[in-house]
């Protein structure tokens, strides 16, 4: 398997057979829930989350756009997209189990149904499409999020 495949599958996730996408926020989202509290709990700490986020999503346009010369445009096999998205949907939130639930829930809403102007990002170029639009779908999670939880608070 390319390496570019690898990754762009997010370690072979994207194989999964059943709603791939799905499979590979469920990855995204186990990998947050492992991750410690500390990276959360302040704004400095948060920014360095996001900061690894963007400069990881950076990383991954061109290899995403290279797995796509294999697997065909915005393949449901390329999940890398998902995972980074999920991620940053949950930047700048605090890390509890309702926010877990209700940021992969809406993530994948807003994944799946494409508002405006995610519908738009996914028809950049290469990689920059597959990425774009899930980006936007977890800034879109992220506001979601931040709305119910003021709401229930």
């Amino acid at each position: 398997m390319k390496l570019s495949v690898f990754f762009s599958s997010l370690l072979g996730t994207g194989f999964f057979p059943v709603a791939p996408g799905t499979a590979g926020t469920i990855v995204a989202a186990c990998v947050y829930w492992l991750l410690p509290e500390s990276w959360f709990s302040s704004f400095p700490a948060n920014l360095l989350f996001l900061s690894g986020v963007c400069s990881v999503s950076l990383v991954s346009v061109p290899i995403i756009s290279r797995a796509e010369k294999i697997l065909g445009h915005d393949s449901g096999i390329i999940v890398m997209d998902e995972f980074l998205g999920f991620m940053l949907a949950v930047a700048f939130l605090p890390k509890t189990f309702l926010v877990l639930i209700l940021t992969f829930v809406l993530f994948r809403v807003f994944d799946i149904f494409k508002p405006e102007p995610v519908n738009l990002l996914q028809k950049l170029p290469q990689g920059w499409g597959v990425l774009a639009d899930d980006l936007m779908a977890g800034i879109y999670t992220n506001l979601a999020v931040r709305i119910i939880l003021f709401f229930v608070h």
